[in-house]
């Protein structure tokens, strides 16, 4: 794999289990064993917002460990009892959250295929971004988005790195048209198209 030498020093290790060190941690209770020898080799980009198209808050945080309270906003009494969860959220500010270690399979993609394969939780790693389909993403969250890649590339046979409307196409919109997709193409290669982003080795 690559090695990106100075660029991501300051961000953070990944240790053995897969908790980023300079992540603040706040464990979800929403994931299980991935299936026996199966290796991390796709990343996947979501966007979420709760209430939708809202920013700030906790209530994302809440949600990933099953404590969104239903009544707070008409929203959230149809989604408080799914059971979710991402390994990694990007916030407005760049701050970077961990849910869940990536040596667990987080449950982020749902009914979901990738080149023939189904079951991309059972091979991927979520990380969702704080935003919405109507409006673009801030200058802090790619630069963190473009340093964890880096950093996940590191520790993990990475081979592409798609948004959740290309693994459930119809079912999925995120993370959306705004999404700029070629703020991360210089970790995400250019073997790609205005969706996806496939690694290429130099």
């Amino acid at each position: 794999m690559n090695d990106y030498g100075n660029d991501i020093v300051s961000f953070g290790a990944l240790d053995a289990e897969g908790w980023l060190s300079s992540a603040r941690r706040v464990e979800s209770p929403n994931h299980d064993d991935r299936p026996a020898g199966e290796v991390v080799s796709l990343l996947v980009v979501h966007a979420i917002s709760l209430p939708p198209g809202q920013f700030g808050g906790d209530e994302v945080e809440h949600f990933f460990v099953n404590a969104l309270n239903a009544d707070a906003h008409p929203y959230f009494s149809g989604i408080s009892q799914l059971r979710v969860s991402a390994h990694f959220y990007i916030r407005r500010n760049g701050e970077v959250v961990q849910f869940v270690a990536c040596c667990r399979r987080a449950w982020h993609a749902g009914v979901s295929s990738w080149n023939g394969r189904e079951r991309c939780n059972d091979f991927s790693i979520g990380i969702e971004l704080e935003g919405c389909d109507e409006q673009g993403f801030e200058d802090e969250q790619y630069d963190r988005l473009e340093k964890l890649i880096m950093t996940l590339r590191q520790k993990y046979p990475i081979s592409a790195v798609v948004g959740h409307s290309e693994i459930a196409p119809g079912r999925k919109t995120d993370p959306g048209p705004f999404f700029d997709w070629r703020r991360i193409s210089s970790v995400a290669g250019s073997n790609c198209n205005s969706m996806c982003r496939k690694f290429s080795d130099p």
